[in-house]
């Protein structure tokens, strides 16, 4: 379902990512260390709020509650999954907010396969669908340090 969107950069190819310009009116914040999925879900909440102030419109509340449950999902998956979380990028611009997660694992995120009843009962793997379904864009890029960042746009409108 998600895995068409999904993109991996070139590993220790410095040109594949090459930084973006911030655009008009971009807000950019990060949650301070240790990286736990209420600080970045703190930290989403704080950026969208100060845009929505900014640009004084309203927030949509149910796009807001998106945002905060995909930056709490990949922040949860690069914990359990990937080695721990070692950056995280909060950008609000234009009609969504960017959550980027790094950790530590140059492993892609897979959905799990649901083995009979019983495999749709047990507990996890139900994250990277749910980043999927909420987000509008999703890209995974190699890290020249080793692990992978994941940025899933949310749409905010």
């Amino acid at each position: 379902m998600c895995e068409e969107r999904i993109t991996s950069g070139d590993r220790g190819r410095p040109d594949v990512d090459p930084p973006r310009r911030e655009p008009p009116g971009a807000v950019r914040t990060a949650p301070r260390r240790p990286y736990r999925p209420a600080q970045v879900r703190e930290a989403v909440q704080r950026a969208v709020g100060e845009r929505c102030r900014s640009t004084r419109t309203p927030c949509d509340a149910a796009a807001l509650a998106d945002a905060l449950l995909v930056a709490s999902e990949l922040t949860t998956n690069a914990i359990l999954h990937g080695g721990g979380v070692t950056d995280v990028r909060v950008d609000v611009a234009g009609p969504g907010v960017e959550v980027s997660v790094s950790d530590r694992s140059p492993e892609l995120p897979v959905a799990r396969v649901a083995d009979g009843p019983r495999g749709r009962l047990a507990p996890g793997g139900r994250g990277w669908p749910i980043v999927c379904l909420l987000s509008r864009d999703i890209r995974v890029r190699d890290l020249p340090t080793g692990g992978k960042c994941i940025t899933a746009l949310v749409p905010l409108t």
